[in-house]
């Protein structure tokens, strides 16, 4: 957009910025966007929450039966069944999350290109609205650990450390694919073929120690793994190695906190640079 200065000559103007309004604007807005998503999702439904539960259940339910039945990969794990249910919740707020911020923006087109606000706000918010399903969903997932006789340790303490390393990395993520979304529709179907396969690559299914030497590398590259190694020393099981132990040495996970580091800088550069062009794309 140019509008012509007092001398005549035309001086290009910014569309709305990422954060633009202040922080507390940006906060308000993000929290009450956030809240009207978690309500919206569960409008004329049933059972209501009740469905963001059974979701993951099913699969772990599934994921159990074949790990411990077919591939007898859960007998070598201690408290496989409790440890495999919180990765799987851990991981599908991650998955659901990015997901869901991935067409936030484009989803509040109306409100993009009539409103000046900061656009950041949107993809957050979906996250946040994330959040609030994952915090219900641990309550039962504690419930179900506490019954199968797995704690408590005084090391549950530290859980909001590996939730906000997760929901860091979650932000990050959601925040590039909200942008480039706009711009390239494709980016979806690229970022569910790369979730799922992401799923795979990080150890949900299975503890790092069962993955062959010479593919344990490739595990470690990823900025999720260090996340979910500590936390089944934290959560599940205080005997089992922490992060560092299991990968061999902090040293083997400095290439995960590297790009873990890299994606949030992305992200940063990413929308900055998209938010004031978003009202044009759309």
């Amino acid at each position: 957009m140019s509008v012509i200065a007092p001398a005549g000559e035309l001086r290009e103007v910014s569309g709305p910025s990422a954060l633009g309004g202040g922080w507390r604007r940006f906060f308000d807005l993000t929290w009450l966007i956030a809240v009207n998503r978690f309500k919206v999702t569960y409008v004329g439904a049933v059972l209501g929450y009740v469905w963001t539960l059974v979701r993951p259940l099913l699969l772990f339910g599934v994921l159990l039966f074949v790990f411990t039945q077919i591939f007898k990969i859960g007998g070598q794990v201690e408290h496989y069944p409790v440890l495999l249910l919180f990765d799987i919740m851990l991981f599908s707020f991650f998955q659901e999350a990015t997901q869901q911020a991935l067409t936030s923006v484009v989803g509040e087109e109306g409100v993009v290109r009539k409103m000046q606000f900061p656009r950041l706000a949107i993809p957050l918010a979906a996250v946040l609205a994330s959040v609030f399903t994952l915090g219900v969903n641990l309550i039962a997932v504690f419930i179900f650990i506490l019954a199968y006789g797995t704690g408590p340790y005084w090391t549950w303490l530290l859980l909001p450390v590996l939730l906000l390393a997760l929901l860091t990395i979650t932000c990050a993520v959601g925040s590039i694919l909200s942008a480039l979304y706009v711009r390239y529709r494709d980016v979806q179907i690229i970022w569910s073929v790369l979730a799922q396969a992401l799923f795979y690559a990080t150890p949900v299914l299975y503890t790092l120690d069962l993955v062959p030497h010479q593919f344990r590398w490739l595990i470690l590259l990823n900025p999720l793994t260090p996340i979910f190694l500590q936390a089944r020393n934290w959560i599940i099981d205080p005997s089992a190695p922490s992060a560092a132990a299991a990968a061999g040495g902090a040293v083997k996970l400095l290439p995960a906190l590297g790009i873990f580091v890299a994606i949030c800088l992305l992200a940063v550069w990413v929308f900055h640079r998209e938010a004031p062009r978003m009202a044009e794309e759309l």
